[in-house]
């Protein structure tokens, strides 16, 4: 200590000489430097106030361009609304050794790695159930693993505001105490008729009463603080597992099949929120009783007696097993109602998301039929939680407020009855009244104090008893966001395992996915669609080898459902490399893979914002890239028009309502323009665009120097791609070969040959044609109807005729033939219509007219 105090006598004898050095100096040299330093000081805040009015005016064209500010160490500064100006708010991302470090917390059961859960010994079809939610180690460890996320440190936000938040509470139990003293204090002085001192209580009441309402506001204050920070800690944390390059969001639910009861939708919106609520709340429903009881019981042992003391502990004891053995399970009740509500909100997400398609079909009454029952299961078993709840808290009110009540007046009289076991208050009543005041008055303030204490006491341990109610529905909210954070741990680390071996399941991925390639390449690579977690998938393509370098262009056939979209997903990493080996450029870039899938995104944002996806504006700017850009790519893709028709680059509107399907496209390929990648997947990128602008697509991406592999149905691509894979079908066979080789052109030029052949008889054949129209419009059946171009009459066709046989008009007259008759000379005529009879029903009126169709045909076909 009596170092550090050498600094003050310094200090203090530098500013004496300073002040010395003024006092000496002329006075013209003393006006200088005070100038100088007003005017530095001015320069200083004059600047200070310009970097603020500058960095201000950047904040709001962030917030209203929704971007940020992306900093050396990775986090991203951002700018909120705040009043009338702006705030700036820095997030740090996450750090991978984090993820190491807790992979351990939420892949590994509470027992650690020899601890067997009951799921994995019976080996069942599905992902292993978690415990069921409630009161035991399961609840312990989950509980205590997202707490390691929401406090990462002693040092943090949160531990500050736990720490003021207990220093509240210590206040208010302080006050709580005073209160009561001067509750016992103000009722002597009434009862005693003292006026004075009556008055002065009235005072000191209200004088405390100011800090204890400022207490009470800011317990309530720093619960819902420190919700916000819990839940701002697990939101970022979730987010930064469920999105990242290892694509959880994709795997959770087309990979993984842990998530029971909603998306992760559900999950993160609903169900982390109450999580949150629930555990900030706690510390104060656990807390503050706990306090309040070992304060006030030591003020009552004090006051009553270690009797008194015995029968309140023994309460508690009684109260806490009775409440126990009849409480029903909140925490799986929470949890089972929790899945419900998934369920319920994955409907109608199901529906908003399908709405065209459903009113195309006209499907509203089956979609209502699913809502109106899933809604009725969420009713009934609401209903069921409510219905258990009404006898819980029928015996929860008698006992805290009514059983304990009497107990409390018990207890408060054995200073009276029992003055010899009644503690302090048993001695001022055998001691008889004190001075200045009678006994009556004494036994009130001693009434009233213990009764205060009492009843703090009681609403402590009603509080710590209701608690048991919350810690239940803790359980369950644990449980689900337990499962969640461990659900994208299993996905973000590739941690699969099963009872049974699966072919191609999740513990079965034995391939590798390279990248940093220059090129495609899959070595022995079999495309398999793979099922949820732990089934296996299904083999769709047999061991693919193929090898796609920088200009030679690749078009994927064949017909729908036989994998062609599967091998962008496997190149891509979305599904897993079972066997083989893939090879692949580094996403993202020049140099890099990018992949355009069949169903455009359209994200949310500006105009500009569709073009450069996945950048955002501040990458954009980054890059030195400009708007003028922007407008030439648009013009070489015929989309020049869409800034000026939709009101410039940072309008915002629901893109996927306002741009059609072939403008969709084709900010897809502006996509792919803008990122000039080296390769780039494009799955039925042209299909809703016209010819001729499909072939300037091409041809553009092509001249900037992008490897092109398309998957598509339709050959008339062929003429942009250098190589093709033609898959065959459900038996997994492929052929991988060169377009225009020799054995594509024979086949071309004999498919020519046939059909020059077939035009070459187009003059026969519509000479025969017009002889068959003759024929016909001379003939007609027997009691059918008049052919076109008879000139009979209808009397005249049906007079002393017979059944089946057939009139033929000439020019010699009108002639009748039997079926048979006409058949034979038909046949040694040697012409191909055919007249025949039939009896029975139809008696002679069917035709075959089988040359007409082939006629007809023909006819078109030489037109065309």
């Amino acid at each position: 200590m009596a170092n550090q105090s050498t600094l003050r006598p310094a200090l203090s004898s530098l500013l004496q000489q300073y002040i010395k050095l003024l006092r000496s100096s002329p006075k013209s040299l003393r006006i200088l430097a005070a100038t100088i330093l007003c005017a530095t000081l001015g320069g200083l805040w004059e600047r200070r106030r310009r970097y603020r009015k500058a960095d201000e005016g950047r904040g709001r064209v962030l917030v209203r361009r929704n971007s940020a500010i992306q900093l050396k160490d990775g986090s991203r500064l951002i700018y909120v609304p705040y009043k009338k100006t702006t705030a700036k708010v820095v997030i740090n991302p996450t750090k991978s050794t984090t993820f190491d470090a807790h992979r351990r917390l939420f892949l590994e059961p509470p027992g650690g790695r020899g601890f067997k859960s009951q799921s994995s010994l019976g080996g069942g079809e599905g992902p292993p159930v978690n415990t069921k939610p409630g009161l035991n180690l399961a609840f312990l460890h989950q509980f205590l693993s997202l707490l390691s996320i929401m406090i990462p440190r002693l040092t943090s936000k949160e531990s500050f505001l736990l720490l003021l938040h207990t220093f509240f509470l210590i206040s208010r139990t302080y006050l709580s105490l005073v209160v009561a003293r001067l509750d016992g204090e103000i009722v002597r002085d009434l009862v005693a008729g003292n006026g004075k001192a009556f008055a002065w209580g009235i005072g000191k009441w209200l004088s405390v009463g100011v800090p204890a309402v400022y207490c009470n506001a800011m317990i309530k204050f720093l619960q819902s603080k420190i919700s916000i920070a819990f839940r701002t800690r697990l939101t970022r944390y979730i987010h930064d597992l469920y999105l990242n390059d290892k694509q959880a969001y994709y795997k959770l639910q087309n990979l993984d099949g842990g998530l029971v009861g909603g998306g992760a939708d559900q999950f993160i919106t609903s169900d982390l929120p109450l999580f949150c609520d629930s555990a900030a709340a706690l510390y104060s429903s656990l807390g503050k009783p706990f306090l309040d009881l070992v304060v006030f019981n030591y003020q009552l042992a004090r006051s009553l007696g270690p009797l008194a003391l015995a029968g309140i502990l023994f309460n508690y004891g009684a109260t806490a097993w009775m409440l126990k053995k009849f409480s029903p399970p909140f925490g799986r009740l929470a949890a089972a109602q929790g899945r419900k509500e998934g369920d319920f909100r994955g409907l109608h997400t199901r529906l908003i998301g399908n709405a065209e398609e459903v009113a195309f079909y006209g499907g509203a009454e089956m979609e209502k039929g699913f809502l109106e029952k899933g809604f009725k299961d969420l009713k009934q078993l609401m209903e069921g939680i409510y219905s258990m709840k009404i006898r819980y808290n029928m015996l929860e009110d008698f006992v805290l407020k009514y059983g304990w009540s009497a107990l409390g007046y018990l207890f408060t009289s054995l200073p009276v009855f029992l003055p010899a076991w009644g503690g302090l208050g048993g001695l001022v009543e055998l001691a008889g009244a004190t001075a200045g005041t009678s006994r009556e008055t004494d036994r009130m303030k001693g009434f009233i104090t213990n009764k205060r204490l009492m009843l703090s006491l009681a609403d402590a341990g009603g509080r710590m008893m209701y608690s048991f109610k919350d810690l239940s529905e803790l359980a369950g909210y644990t449980s689900r966001v337990y499962t969640l954070v461990s659900t994208l741990h299993r996905v973000h680390s590739n941690s699969y395992s099963t009872p049974r071996p699966e072919l191609y399941g999740a513990a079965d991925i034995q391939g590798t996915l390279h990248k940093g390639f220059d090129g495609v390449r899959l070595e022995g690579v079999p495309i398999v669609a793979p099922g949820l977690w732990p089934r296996g998938g299904e083999e769709l393509v047999d061991s693919l080898d193929i090898t796609v370098r920088e200009g030679e262009h690749l078009l994927v056939l064949g017909p729908n459902g036989v994998g062609k979209s599967s091998i962008s997903r496997v190149v891509a990493g979305l599904w897993p490399v079972y066997r083989g080996l893939v090879s692949r450029p580094r996403q993202g870039g020049m140099g890099g893979i990018m992949f355009l899938p069949q169903r455009v995104y359209l994200a949310q944002g500006t105009l500009r914002d569709q073009v450069i996806y996945p950048h955002t504006e501040m990458e954009m700017r980054a890059d030195s890239r400009s708007d003028h850009e922007l407008r030439l790519i648009l013009d070489a893709v015929r989309l020049g028009y869409l800034p000026d028709r939709e009101g410039g680059w940072d309008c915002r509107k629901e893109w996927k309502d306002v741009l059609s399907g072939g403008e969709k496209q084709r900010i897809s390929i502006a996509r792919l323009l803008y990122h000039e990648p080296k390769y780039a997947f494009i799955d039925e990128g042209t299909s809703a665009v016209s010819q001729d602008v499909e072939g300037l697509l091409y041809e553009t991406a092509k001249e900037r120097g992008i490897t092109l592999i398309t998957i598509s149905t339709r050959a008339q691509l062929k003429k942009y791609h250098t190589f093709q894979l033609q898959l065959d079908g459900p038996n997994g066979g492929w052929e991988f070969d060169r377009i225009g080789t020799e054995r594509e052109r024979s086949s071309v030029e004999n498919e020519l040959r046939e059909l020059k052949e077939k035009v070459q008889n187009v003059k026969a054949l519509r000479e025969r044609l017009k002889t068959v129209e003759e024929d016909l419009a001379r003939v007609f059946v027997t009691g059918g109807e008049e052919l076109p171009g008879f000139e009979g009459k209808s009397g005249e066709s049906s007079g002393g005729i017979k059944e089946g046989s057939v009139v033929v008009k000439s020019g010699s007259g009108t002639e009748e033939h039997t079926a048979e008759e006409v058949t034979s000379e038909e046949t040694k005529s040697g012409d191909d219509e055919k007249v025949p009879s039939e009896g029975g029903e139809n008696k002679g009126k069917q035709v075959d007219l089988e040359n007409e169709s082939f006629a007809d045909a023909v006819k078109k076909g030489g037109d065309e």
